[in-house]
């Protein structure tokens, strides 16, 4: 049973962005349940589940450790880390896990030397690769339940909606979830996904990009309550973690910030793209005033 303090959340909660949080407007995170209003989140929960018991769904992280994205002395949580397993594979192995590519091009071996491998990398890895490097070389991916309802290759392109929908097993298995995505406040919608993780898996702690400048514009929605998300405040041993409360939320990814592992099954959903300026402008009083009243 998820705890009544987590399962309530702590709507409205003002925590100031400090030490090494660069975080959203002052704060370290912004509980959007005040703002968007969530009559009818909870709800999509049953469509999420049945639908994902019934689609092909990916994994996705299991290398943040060579992707050079992890606090420094946090790198050992990511156990074991799929882009240093593919640079050290035998040639034969390499051949093995070639051969379960989607599309075989750019395996070979006379291009290994130049090649990168997995998320944001030339040779993006297939379902049937993950699972190997999992069950052969014990590959750790945080995240073993994750679903695109509007795809997306490069990062840097996750808030362009320019000539992106959502794709047609979305619309028809996550009708409400689409619904309930396109009534928020964004001017276009460029990605839209669920992750999850499995029991007892924990997120590991990254970071999503290192810029200084103004902060992705996203929202996390989460239909069930219990998914432990954290941003990381320092570095080291002496490093604390902030809670961010709420069923709908938006924090700076740039930002080091890991999940906690519970004994059950956690998702959310991330919608990326840009805000409508009027949503912009409240976001910016409510911050002020959330502030204002700590």
């Amino acid at each position: 049973m998820v705890p009544r303090a987590m399962a309530e959340g702590e709507g409205g909660r003002a925590v100031p962005a400090k030490g090494a949080i660069r975080g959203v407007m002052g704060l370290a995170y912004i509980d959007l349940g005040g703002l968007l209003g969530l009559d009818g989140l909870e709800a999509l929960d049953d469509e999420i589940c049945l639908a994902l018991s019934q689609l092909p769904t990916g994994y996705t992280g299991g290398s943040h450790r060579s992707m050079l994205i992890m606090p420094p002395g946090r790198e050992a949580e990511a156990w074991v880390d799929y882009g240093e397993v593919i640079a050290g594979l035998s040639d034969a192995d390499y051949l093995t896990l070639g051969g379960l590519a989607d599309e075989p091009r750019g395996w070979e071996l006379a291009a290994r030397a130049e090649s990168t491998w997995g998320e944001e990398r030339a040779l993006g890895l297939s379902r049937r690769q993950m699972l190997w490097l999992e069950y052969k070389h014990r590959v750790y991916f945080p995240w073993k339940v994750f679903y695109e309802l509007m795809p997306n290759r490069w990062w840097g392109e996750k808030s362009r909606g320019e000539g992106k929908r959502f794709t047609r097993n979305a619309e028809r298995f996550f009708a409400k979830t689409i619904a309930f995505v396109k009534r928020l406040p964004f001017q276009e919608i460029g990605r839209c996904n669920i992750m999850g993780l499995q029991s007892f898996d924990h997120g590991t702690v990254h970071r999503d990009g290192e810029g200084d400048g103004a902060p992705d514009e996203f929202v996390t929605l989460c239909p069930r309550p219990g998914k432990r998300l954290y941003l990381l405040d320092g570095h080291g041993p002496t490093a604390q973690k902030v809670a961010v409360a709420g069923r709908a939320y938006w924090f700076n990814d740039h930002d080091y910030h890991g999940v906690e592992a519970d004994p059950w099954f956690r998702y959310s959903v991330r919608v990326d793209g840009v805000f409508e300026p009027s949503f912009r402008d409240k976001l910016e009083a409510y911050a002020t005033s959330l502030k204002e009243a700590r």
